[in-house]
């Protein structure tokens, strides 16, 4: 499709360059742009083209236009707006999607551009575009509808106008009421606050009483009285009538090609995408929502006419209130395509960057900074694990229905055959955090994997659902898991007992990694702290030319380097080999120059590839919301933040390398328990269509336990996580009370870098030993038995792989006698001494270990205070010790019964206009003398203590001790 000058519209020159919103008014039939600060308001008297431009991950833009239609605009200016819309795709290049939006019919899509909501004014251009204020404010009546956006529409003051369905906002002068209809859902009643707040910083200034209602409520409750009295008092409320609702249309999916202006059915059993002519233009009436169809080579006269003849049939059919959605070949919508039986991959679309580049020479000519209408290039960045990595780390085998706990020295040596449970437990945002996860073998049987899923699940339900659940696939990992596990390496075959009894089943070849037997591994991996050495068939073919290799029989190794590969990669090799073969020198093979023996040991020479493996990369996320009622079925959430994660439900967070199954506070226990399996069925369902594999990871994520590796999607609050009560108790706290109940109380420990404990140094800062020469004589590190001695020297803030996750109290920094410090000294000094004695250099023995530990810091260490009892260690391990109370009390606080100083009330309140300094602000019930606490509580200490934690924090939050 050529563009010519006459074709574009000035308006549009130099739109959709960067991501955000732009917005044309129709006036005199031309687009006039809408300055920013009125985003969001419209006129029902006009009709608009809206452009929202999104950065992809891939450094591209997508651009998807809508143009909305007022209730009293003019047929004129609509179809005006229609054309505009197709003028502004042409401009952009021709791949933007269209939508038709009409005044209380909008799409979510468009909706959550303008969160929480819309409310248009009457008015428009042709009256001036005018729209006065009352002098005095006019007491108005709203219904709000929806989940996710809200479609809020102005109605009849009136009691007729109410009924138990919906959710209605009453807007007075004084104050705002929000009447909760009892058919009404808890999600619904969660958004609809959001249009109160809205309401009230629009129309109020942000100053005005805000009063939530039930349905149901009578005269006894003062606020609902209130509300009562202006309809006259209370009286019961009419059934809901459906005469003003929009009627969908169920009708099954009709095509038609667009020829000379006229609508011409296409028959056919089934509708298949070679149904569809490139030269031609088509529409697909789905009912509520009618797709049109433009082929890459029509004109952009066809186009225009194509839409205008979908239009007037709809008109004729009283359709006008019918979603109308344009595509362009070869950028088709996942909804448009799921209504064909046979829809292939990738179609073969000659338009790529070539009708893009046309339009940009073109603007370019006529003067317009042309930066965004060509894609970006793919920006090139190492991947972030986010996650910190001086955590503990445990790891199971499956054996049949067990598990095995691993020795240190084999945590992170896998077989393919075999199938595992892992537990890293590390410092959160706010608390410890936990990771538990399967890795299952490529090889595995099923019994184990079933097993693994299962024990691992069970781990997660031990701990109160407070842990994430990982479900990982050999040769699919994520970028956490190998930095968590640092030095990765995964053998053929198995030495579980299901693998064992499986191949003697089945009379199978045992495989299974032999020391003295031929074994070839692939090293990879972008540093010392993300390594992977993975073993591979022991022939040519499995050599590629991006890749390193480590190749051995029982007397000879080798080490072989592709053309493609670099300093660092071979490095990697180095360290994987004191790994497996600490004890053997290796002979370097550069590819092309390789000896016969090395050959031999392969068995020939044959052809390989150059090209690295492909792996799953992150795509921009989409967020589902998950319905459990009939199967399981999603619905998109668009342009989606942390208000959207209701905790009455399970959302999936879909990023196409992996996918996160975040499950409410307030969801069922059985349906936690299938969390998993809702992940697994919404892979198979492959809802987006883009044939992702079964084998993603999959990970299951807990409301108020959320990794930041899934937080970094969001703009997170972590209070608002930890909030008690369902989602419309929650967002009511936070707009009475103006903000969240938080719990102020200090972070648990520094955050670590989530580089890692031990990042290697910059590459201008290594060391010679650290370098790669083919001349030099490859020496070892510190031995295997070293390290396991060693580990025991290293301070708690290193990454531990042999200790189980801390079950004791957790110790933090306090004042330190002399005597104290004396004994530290000489303990410090102890182990330097020792430590020397295992530093001596031996003969060529300087290579740097891959895990290196850490200095002991020189200030002294805490001394450990006594025991509690169980539970409150296990509550209280993660939380920081209260700092030395001063000794200058203010008048009126004392001390109690055991000595320790006590405040009033008043002074412990989070509201306390003269709060106390120095006290473990996570613990202010506990300096209340025991005749007041039990006063304010309603029990004693001991009971209180007793109660379980939820409940002892909805008391303290009440008394704003919280």
């Amino acid at each position: 499709m050529s563009v010519s000058n006459k074709d574009l519209d000035p308006a549009f020159q130099g739109a959709g360059q960067k991501a955000g919103i732009e917005i044309w008014r129709i006036e005199n039939f031309n687009p006039t742009p809408v300055p920013k600060s009125l985003h969001g308001k419209f006129f029902t008297g006009d009709s608009y083209v809206i452009l929202k431009t999104t950065a992809l991950k891939n450094g591209g833009l997508r651009h998807d236009i809508h143009y909305w239609l007022g209730k009293d605009t003019s047929q004129d200016e609509a179809g005006t707006a229609a054309i505009k819309t197709v003028e502004l795709d042409a401009a952009l290049g021709g791949r933007a999607v269209q939508y038709r939006e009409v005044q209380g019919q909008e799409t979510e899509k468009f909706l959550s551009y303008f969160k929480p909501c819309i409310i248009p004014q009457e008015g428009g251009v042709a009256s001036g575009f005018k729209h006065i204020e009352a002098e005095e404010h006019q007491t108005r009546l709203f219904v709000c509808k929806g989940k996710h956006v809200v479609h809020v529409k102005e109605v009849p003051f009136a009691r007729s106008s109410l009924n138990h369905d919906d959710i209605f906002i009453l807007d007075t002068k004084s104050k705002i009421f929000q009447f909760n209809g009892s058919n009404s859902s808890i999600p619904e009643r969660a958004k609809a606050l959001e249009v109160v707040q809205y309401v009230k910083d629009t129309y109020h200034d942000g100053k005005c009483e805000i009063a939530a209602i039930e349905d149901g409520k009578l005269m006894a409750d003062a606020e609902s009285g209130e509300f009562w009295s202006f309809f006259g008092g209370f009286a019961p409320l009419p059934r809901k009538t459906n005469s003003d609702e929009h009627k969908s249309s169920d009708v099954a999916p009709r095509l038609f090609c667009v020829e000379k202006g006229e609508a011409v059915p296409v028959e056919a059993d089934s509708f298949t995408r070679e149904l569809l002519d490139t030269y031609k233009c088509y529409f697909l009436d789905c009912g509520t929502e009618v797709f049109i169809w433009m082929g890459r080579n029509t004109s952009l006269t066809s186009r225009k006419a194509a839409c205008s003849t979908a239009d007037e049939l709809l008109h004729s059919l009283d359709r006008s209130k019918s979603h109308i959605i344009r595509v362009i070949e070869g950028f088709e919508t996942v909804k448009f395509r799921s209504k064909f039986k046979s829809w292939p991959q990738s179609s073969n679309v000659s338009v790529t960057e070539d009708s893009r580049g046309k339009v940009a020479a073109l603007l370019k000519r006529q003067g317009v900074n042309v930066k965004g209408i060509l894609k970006a290039e793919t920006p090139k960045e190492e991947p972030q694990p986010y996650i910190d990595c001086s955590g503990d780390l445990q790891v199971w085998r499956v054996n049949g229905r067990k598990k095995t706990l691993l020795p240190a020295s084999d945590q992170s040596k896998f077989y393919s055959g075999d199938c595992y449970i892992f537990q890293y437990s590390y410092p959160g945002e706010e608390k410890e955090d936990h990771l538990i996860g399967t890795w299952i073998g490529k090889q595995s049987v099923e019994g184990e994997r079933v097993s693994a899923t299962s024990l691992a699940s069970k781990m997660v339900e031990s701990l109160k659902f407070l842990s994430t659940q990982a479900r990982i696939y050999e040769g699919n990992e994520p970028i956490q898991f190998f930095v968590i596990f640092q030095s990765f390496i995964v053998f053929k075959g198995g030495v579980s007992e299901g693998y064992k009894n499986h191949i003697a089943e089945k009379e199978l070849p045992d495989n299974t990694y032999a020391e003295d037997g031929v074994a070839l591994f692939r090293v990879q991996g972008s540093g010392p702290d993300n390594m992977q050495a993975i073993q591979v068939e022991s022939v040519a073919s499995s050599l590629n030319s991006s890749y390193c290799y480590i190749l051995f029989n029982g007397s000879s190794v080798f080490t072989w380097s592709g053309s493609l590969t670099t300093s660092e990669d071979q490095e990697l090799v180095e360290r994987m080999l004191d790994l497996i073969k600490p004890n053997m020198q290796s002979k370097l093979q550069k590819e092309g120059a390789e000896s016969d023996q090395f050959w031999d040991l392969l068995g020939g020479k044959s052809e390989y590839p150059s090209q690295k493996i492909a792996r799953e990369v992150e795509s921009d996320p989409h967020l589902f919301s998950c319905s459990l009622l009939k199967g399981v079925s999603v619905t998109e959430v668009h342009n989606f933040d942390q208000d959207d994660l209701m905790t009455e439900d399970i959302f999936i967070l879909d990023c196409h390398s992996d996918i996160f199954v975040w499950v409410g506070q307030q969801v069922p226990s059985n349906n936690k328990m299938n969390a998993l399996n809702i992940g697994e069925q919404f892979l198979e369902h492959d809802f987006l269509l883009e044939k992702v594999s079964l084998q993603t990871p999959i990970y299951i994520v807990m409301e108020g336990s959320e990794p930041t590796f899934f937080t970094r999607f969001f703009s997170w609050d972590y209070t608002k996580s930890t909030m008690h009560g369902n989602s419309f108790q929650r967002k009511l706290s936070i707009l009475i009370n103006g903000r969240a109940p938080v719990m102020d109380k200090p972070k648990r420990r520094t955050a670590v870098s989530y580089s890692g404990r031990s990042a290697a140094p910059e590459k201008s800062q290594r060391s010679r030993s650290m370098s790669f020469s083919p001349e030099r004589v490859r020496v070892r590190g510190r031995s295997p038995a070293f390290n396991a001695l060693a580990a025991n020297f290293e301070n708690a803030g290193a990454r531990n792989m042999s200790t189980p996750p801390p079950t004791v109290r957790k110790i933090y920094p306090k004042s330190v006698t002399p005597a104290d410090s004396e004994k530290l000294a000489s303990r410090s000094a102890a182990i330097a001494a020792l430590s020397a004695g295992f530093e001596q250099p031996a003969p060529a023995r300087n290579f740097i270990i891959p895990r290196s530990t850490k200095v002991i810091p020189a200030s002294p260490l805490p001394k450990p205070e006594p025991e509690k009892n169980s539970k409150e260690n296990s509550v209280e391990a993660t939380k920081p010790k209260p700092e030395t109370i001063q000794e200058d009390v203010k008048e009126g606080d004392a001390e109690d019964e055991e000595g320790l100083t006590v405040y009033p009330y008043e002074r412990l309140k989070t509201t306390s206009t003269d709060p106390v300094a120095d006290i473990d602000v996570a613990k202010r019930e506990t300096y209340l003398s025991s005749v007041e606490f039990k006063e304010k509580f309603g029990v004693t200490k001991d009971v209180f203590y007793k109660l379980p934690k939820w409940k002892q924090n909805k008391l303290k939050m009440s008394l704003q001790l919280f």
